[in-house]
Parts: C-alpha cells; sequence; structure tokens
C-alpha cells in the first residue's frame, strides 16, 4: 500500500498518523455536535476527547509493549524505532486506558458520565473506521494468508520495513473488514441516539457491537503471540468489553433523547 503519504528527502508524512489524525477530527466533531444537542458542556467534552486521545495512544503502545514483552526485552533498543513509533499499538489497550481517563475526568469535572459516554460512541467508532484505513496504507493488521476474490497482496518494500507485513502473499484485508464494519456501527448508533434511550445504553450497544466484530476478525488476523485456549489475547478481552456492554444496556434509567442540530 502507501506507508509513506508524503516524501521529501528522509522526512515523510505517514498515511497511519494522517487518518488516525483524520478520524480524530471527524469523531471530535460527532461528538460535540452531540453533546450540544444533549445540552451537555462542549468544552469540557472537548477537553475529555484530547485527554482520551493521549492517553489512548499511551496504552495502545503499552499494550503493544505487554503482548510482545520477549521481543523488546531480548532487544530493548527496538522500542525507540521509527517502526515502533509509527506502530498502531493494540486498540483495545488504548480503549480501556481511555475510558479510566475518562472516569476520573468525568468526577473531577462533575459531567453525568453515563450521558457523556452515550454522546462519545458514535465519535469513537467514526474515528476508528478512518483510523482503520491508516492501518491499511501502511500494512500493518494484516490478516492470514487466503486466495479469496478480495484478498490484498502487500508489495510496498516499504511497508514491510515498517511493519513486517509479508510482501507478495494474498492476504485477508482484515483492516478494511474492522473498518466497514466500525462505518456499520457508526451509523446505527448515531440513529440510535436520535431515538428514546436509557442512560449508557448508547456506549453499551457501541461495546457489544465493536467487541463481537473484534473478536470475530481475530480468526481471520495473524498473530505472533501464542493463544491462550485456543484464542487471542484481544478475544478475551473482547469477551470481558462483550459482558460491561451487555451490563450497560441492561441498565434501566429514564429514557432520554438527544436531537443533533
Amino acid at each position: 500500500m502507501f506507508p509513506k503519504l508524503i516524501h521529501f528527502g528522509e522526512f515523510f508524512l505517514p498515511s497511519y498518523g494522517v487518518l488516525v489524525a483524520l478520524g480524530f477530527l471527524a469523531g471530535l466533531w460527532v461528538t460535540t455536535r452531540l453533546a450540544k444537542a444533549a445540552g451537555l458542556n462542549a468544552e469540557l467534552v472537548t477537553n475529555l476527547a484530547v485527554y482520551c486521545a493521549l492517553a489512548g495512544l499511551a496504552g495502545a503502545k503499552l499494550f503493544m509493549f505487554l503482548f510482545n514483552f520477549s521481543d523488546y526485552w531480548n532487544d530493548p533498543k527496538s522500542i525507540f524505532t521509527i517502526a515502533t513509533l509509527q506502530a498502531a499499538g493494540v486498540y483495545q489497550g488504548g480503549f480501556l486506558l481511555a475510558f479510566l481517563v475518562a472516569i476520573v475526568y468525568m468526577k473531577r469535572v462533575r459531567l453525568p458520565a453515563f450521558q457523556t459516554l452515550d454522546v462519545f460512541a458514535p465519535g469513537i467508532a467514526l474515528g476508528h473506521a478512518i483510523g482503520r484505513l491508516g492501518c491499511f496504507a501502511a500494512g500493518c493488521c494484516w490478516g492470514k494468508e487466503c486466495h479469496l476474490a478480495w484478498a490484498v497482496t502487500f508489495t510496498n518494500r516499504e511497508a514491510n520495513d515498517l511493519t513486517g507485513v509479508p510482501l507478495n502473499v494474498p492476504l485477508h484485508p482484515t483492516q478494511i473488514y474492522e473498518s466497514l464494519a466500525e462505518a456499520v456501527i457508526f451509523a446505527l448508533l448515531y440513529w440510535r441516539i436520535r431515538k428514546p434511550h436509557g442512560a449508557g445504553s448508547i456506549f453499551g450497544l457501541y461495546l457489544i457491537a465493536y467487541s463481537s466484530v473484534r473478536f470475530l476478525v481475530e480468526f481471520l488476523r495473524n498473530h505472533e503471540q501464542p493463544l491462550q485456549m485456543g484464542l487471542s489475547i484481544t478475544q478475551w478481552i473482547s469477551i470481558g468489553t462483550l459482558a460491561a456492554g451487555l451490563w450497560f444496556a441492561a441498565r434501566r434509567t429514564k429514557p432520554s433523547l438527544v436531537h443533533p442540530a
């Protein structure tokens, strides 16, 4: 694919970073729009989005280090390489740390937690859908070998150098699977939040939908870490977030309604 969007001598603009930034801005625009419609403080919500984005980046990298601990332990210098810097990390690790930061921040500034999480859910899905296109452009998070009509074959040597994606081998486009699924989840959540709903149920629906998608997509992704009882660590995390989503969705609260302008 195209891991380097613009190249000037030794400087280059990574496609992954640009698409992740665009995803964040698109998600933030949706979230602030929904926050205003719900009567929430848009400035506080924007600040929360920035803090969560920083925590998400840190959490994704932290989980990446933990999942590949032996590799980094044997070669500590690889932590500070360009390849590590540009690596996508583990999305669920970023999500979990961002969620913890959100809980602390909402409590501190007295934002209504469940209602705030609801207005964030569609934006998270949209931002992730765009960000996964960045993964596809960079070549990371690739799938297993397959010979279906829609298989993709990476041929860019720079993609291999940056991410290790195998070249000239037809693979499942797992990045596209996830991006398309997240786009559908965004559409569903954006439609559902404008209907009467209990506080926290939209966020719960996001957790249910994304956890299910990620659990299934993991069967088609390449895994360098050993499986635990037949499942990847990410699949076990998905089971946990799915259970949390069911709890959010099952809560009985007074129905609310959001009318985006």
